[in-house]
């Protein structure tokens, strides 16, 4: 097999000169052998270093620590995930759009299944005016102010389906158990959604976030 130990005491041979050894050396062979082990090993180990060297084929400690190396403590890996999908998430952080309204709408929607509601009071679009937008008492729109530039309130809405999988639901026969707030399986918390926002922003902006159901 191609890089193995084998393989390496059949090359180191090959430069050996023909005539100083019989075909059927077993003493030497066993020699090369001992070399090629130790050839075979430095060769698995650069395959490895290859490997574990890009992003697409990193894995397991590896890939934590490319996303630590790029983005420090703001993308940890999720409880329970899987390379393949933190890998997915590492590659497009690094090529995320950022600083403006799309794209921390976008982000918080490819976070959690749903689109946030954004609100800017010194934006005329968001609170409606005469002949600008639309705006009612506890329907559309909201109080707007000047006073208030380069920031607006965010509603983000927790994943939906999120639950504890495999339990019965209550009165369906099934064995009953407690549940609680640690089963379940999404995997973002509110502090997740929360430091997902800051890293969005374009400088000198404030976001007042709040976090809904």
């Amino acid at each position: 097999m191609f890089g193995d130990a084998a393989d390496m005491a059949q090359r180191i041979r090959a430069t050996i000169p023909p005539a100083w050894f019989a075909d059927d050396a077993p003493v030497l062979q066993a020699l090369l052998l001992g070399f090629g082990t130790a050839w075979a090993a430095c060769y698995d180990l650069l395959q490895t270093v290859i490997q574990q060297s890009r992003i697409s084929t990193a894995t397991d400690q590896i890939l934590d620590l490319v996303s630590t190396d790029f983005f420090g403590p703001v993308l940890p890996r999720f409880a329970g995930e899987q390379d393949a999908a933190f890998r997915q998430r590492i590659r497009f952080e690094l090529l995320r759009p950022r600083a403006t309204r799309a794209a921390v709408s976008a982000a918080i929607f490819q976070l959690t299944g749903r689109i946030p509601v954004i609100f800017e009071p010194a934006n005329s679009s968001d609170t409606g005016g005469y002949n600008v937008g639309g705006c009612g008492y506890n329907v559309a729109g909201g109080w707007g102010n000047i006073g208030l530039p380069f920031q607006f309130f965010i509603t983000v809405y927790r994943p939906s389906g999120g639950g504890i999988a495999n339990l019965a639901g209550y009165g369906t026969g099934g064995v009953p158990v407690r549940g609680n707030l640690v089963m379940q399986t999404s995997r973002l918390s509110d502090a997740d959604l929360f430091a997902a926002i800051p890293p969005l922003l374009p400088a000198g902006t404030i976001a007042w976030a709040r976090i809904a159901a």
